[in-house]
């Protein structure tokens, strides 16, 4: 086992999703319409993490996500996010780390296959930033978070759809979810931090409304 490759990177993971859901929930505090709906585009979206090991930083992400923004508004607080991430979707670019990530130590994919944020309410902090609470649900445990996101823009793209921007950066405790994995080093110390930055930038797409039968 490589411990200087697994630990980092699941620590990361953790704090990525709950990054990702922030992103996602900022974006039902955008500049939408009442009642519309968005849909993450992952393939214009990045849910990163990074966490020390030893004397640097490993980062890393998930590739496989999925939410859904119903956005009111004429009552924030009536608006909603749903997010959803695919743990054994973690990747840090090195195949013995990865698979030590999705084990009993970290992710424990098998047991708890997904990592999900249901938000709670919204709150403007400024402009275009808002303050998102919920409940984040990572292996097994779920705690409410808040979450600081900034709402990048608006545009249509070249197939007439409309697009919004979000991003996110926030620090939690890998503890807190139960990854308490860690290995001591000789000279005192661990081999890695228990703190994972967040950084999550999420493009959206506005759903557009079903055709009416006939029409």
């Amino acid at each position: 086992m490589k411990l200087h490759h697994s630990s980092p990177n699941l620590g990361q993971a953790s704090l990525w999703v709950m990054g990702a859901v922030l992103a996602t929930s900022i974006l039902a505090g955008g500049s939408a319409q009442a009642g519309s709906s968005y849909v993450i585009d992952a393939s214009h979206s990045e849910a990163a993490f990074q966490i020390r090991h030893l004397v640097t930083k490993v980062r890393g992400n998930f590739t496989s996500f999925e939410g859904k923004i119903l956005l009111d508004s004429g009552n924030l607080e009536a608006s909603s996010v749903n997010f959803e991430i695919d743990a054994s979707s973690v990747n840090t670019s090195n195949k013995d780390r990865d698979d030590h990530l999705r084990g009993e130590d970290f992710f424990a994919v098998e047991k708890f296959p997904k990592i999900t944020f249901e938000s709670a309410s919204f709150k403007k902090s400024g402009d275009d930033r808002y303050d998102v609470e919920g409940t984040l649900t990572m292996r097994g445990v779920a705690k409410k978070v808040t979450l600081p996101v900034s709402f990048l823009g608006e545009a249509k793209d070249p197939w007439g759809n409309t697009r919004a921007g979000f991003e996110t950066e926030i620090t939690l405790n890998r503890k807190d979810y139960g990854i308490n994995w860690n290995a001591a080093l000789d000279q005192g110390g661990y081999i890695l931090g228990d703190d994972v930055k967040v950084e999550i930038n999420l493009e959206v797409i506005k759903e557009k409304p079903e055709m009416k039968q006939g029409e």
